[in-house]
């Protein structure tokens, strides 16, 4: 199962809230394809103690999280950096 999935349904299940694909899909960290939310959520009902014990045996040290804005952010200025240089 893909981390970013994991983390969504296990975020949810913090929550309180029942995994969709819909929800899953807003949770995300990262953009992920279609199936792959599908396959993780078709994982989770089939087996839901995995996400619980594989998400307290990977507990992320906390960082702060960065939106979609600010990794467009971050890349921009690098690519600005590099087209400074080539003048």
């Amino acid at each position: 199962m893909h981390p970013a999935a994991q983390q969504a349904i296990s975020t949810l299940l913090a929550e309180g809230k029942t995994p969709s694909v819909a929800t899953v899909k807003a949770k995300l960290t990262e953009p992920l394809p279609m199936p792959v939310i599908i396959a993780a959520l078709a994982s989770y009902k089939n087996n839901p103690e995995a996400i619980t014990h594989t998400a307290q045996q990977s507990q992320p040290a906390p960082a702060k999280p960065q939106s979609q804005l600010d990794r467009i952010e971050a890349k921009l200025d690098k690519l600005l950096a590099l087209l400074e240089e080539k003048q």
